[in-house]
């Protein structure tokens, strides 16, 4: 069987992937300053001349992971604007998303190394404010879709909405991971659906009932409140 002989841009692509997976469990597991160029190339198998190939700088290698990331995340979120489907198959989606967002510990502390990393070196810091951007502008679009869909205004801007949702649950993450006592597993998702709950019903606007034969509006902080009376 003749194997497809790969392009030049396969090749180069390939190489960056490689560099790039070992650049993930390295800087996961030391931080980026102590992990070099060196160390990258040798885990994936390559030298320093290829690193230099595909990347600038060790900085720039990490803003491409990051990249990479949240790329996908960001394509399902757009997938959910879509009046086709049912608001309850949307809150799923959102949950699952969300929960899967820092699929592994090592994407989570590579997220938090960028925060930190970012505080301290304003021309980073430059660089991952234009990736918390655009998902903050990802995830308000779609906050701003279920209102709509809803019938009501947001109680707060879709961005502000957006950067609460996007921070529990880092916040909740790193929770779990540096004080696992304080918080299990059972206890974030406990937290976590009650918040995505409490945004969907909200979204969900106006309910219609009808009482002695008048119809009547109950908006959805409203119906919120009966639930618990």
């Amino acid at each position: 069987m003749n194997r497809k002989r790969l392009t030049r841009e396969d090749s180069r692509e390939r190489t960056a992937q490689r560099l790039l997976a070992a650049a993930r469990k390295l800087i996961a597991k030391r931080g980026l300053s102590d992990t070099t160029l060196d160390d990258i190339a040798e885990k994936a198998g390559y030298t320093r001349g290829a690193f230099y190939s595909n990347f600038s700088s060790k900085g720039d290698l990490f803003i491409e992971l990051l990249r990479r990331d949240h790329a996908a995340t960001n394509a399902q979120l757009r997938a959910l604007r879509d009046d086709s489907l049912p608001l309850e198959h949307i809150q799923q989606c959102i949950w699952e998303i969300y929960s899967q967002m820092y699929r592994t510990n090592e994407t989570f502390m590579n997220w938090t190394e960028a925060r930190m990393l970012a505080a301290r070196d304003a021309k980073f810091q430059v660089k991952l404010d234009a990736l918390l951007l655009e998902r903050r502008a990802e995830a308000a679009e779609l906050i701003e879709y279920l209102y709509e869909r809803g019938g009501i205004a947001p109680p707060l801007a879709p961005t502000a909405v957006a950067m609460g949702v996007n921070s529990l649950f880092e916040g909740v993450k790193l929770s779990m991971l540096s004080s696992p006592g304080d918080m299990t597993s059972e206890d974030a998702e406990s937290v976590l659906t009650l918040f995505v709950n409490s945004l969907m019903r909200a979204c969900r606007g106006k309910k219609q009932t009808r009482g002695n034969g008048e119809l009547k509006v109950i908006t959805a902080s409203q119906h919120a409140v009966s639930d618990t009376q």
